[in-house]
């Protein structure tokens, strides 16, 4: 599926952006997939029900192409395959853009490249098989002039549309990964040859001897300001002198 704007990789749009059934279906490779489809189904259908006729001196049924079962034989199995790998391909333009890696994407896009590649020359050389047969066919009676005519064109046209899609797959493999920067963390290696930094030994530790501080006795001699003065029994009365207490 080709992606013409935002971050891609090889065609497809980025694992996580969803599946666009309706701009899938406008891709032009999408769309000329579909028309090789077609094509491949008219060229056996053709073959399989009028590609064959029964002479009226021989019940075994022949090939309309000079009798040469040999080419229509080749132009089914061209044309089966094909409608085949057109139906794969297309479930793998689909399912790409949910493939995460980038080197699956890799091998689906050379596996359409190499594909369409080959069948482009097969069926080039289907084309060529079949028109060289029809124009050496000098028996046409009972033949489907029509049949025969369509078979040789659109294996003319399959040449075509195989062709564009190679073409396309290549444009795929060369764009690669387009607009993606993730940036990956790599260990770097092992450096066998830089010595390893010296080991710095610690300081040495001098610890501070600890002195107790030495309390010296309160002083003796020192009159105590918050000492109550001593008891005395023979205090005076200040007041009347000459009271004197009763004796019992």
């Amino acid at each position: 599926m080709e992606e013409t704007g935002g971050a891609s990789a090889y065609g497809a749009s980025l694992a996580g952006g969803g599946f666009d059934f309706y701009k899938f279906i406008r891709q032009p490779q999408t769309i000329v997939r579909l028309l090789s489809w077609v094509f491949a189904l008219v060229v056996f259908a053709c073959i399989t029900t009028e590609g064959y006729i029964n002479p009226i001196d021989s019940a075994k049924a022949k090939c309309i192409f000079n009798d040469n079962d040999a080419a229509c034989h080749y132009a089914v199995g061209i044309g089966v395959i094909a409608f085949l790998a057109c139906v794969g391909f297309l479930v793998l333009d689909v399912y790409l853009p949910f493939m995460s890696n980038a080197q699956e994407r890799k091998y689906a896009v050379i596996a359409d490249l190499g594909f369409s590649g080959v069948w482009t020359f097969l069926w080039f050389v289907c084309f060529c098989l079949l028109a060289s047969q029809w124009s050496q066919t000098r028996d046409i009676t009972g033949v489907l002039m029509d049949a025969a005519r369509a078979t040789v064109a659109f294996s003319f046209f399959s040449i075509a549309t195989w062709g564009i899609l190679a073409y396309f797959a290549l444009g795929r493999f060369r764009r690669g990964v387009n607009e993606v920067a993730i940036p990956t963390y790599t260990e770097p290696p092992p450096d066998l040859h830089t010595p390893y930094p010296p080991t710095y030994a610690p300081t040495s530790y001098n610890p501070t001897t600890y002195t107790p501080t030495t309390y010296t006795a309160y002083p003796s001699n020192v009159p105590d300001m918050h000492q109550q003065p001593p008891f005395t029994s023979n205090l005076q009365p200040q007041g009347d002198t000459g009271y004197m207490p009763p004796s019992y």
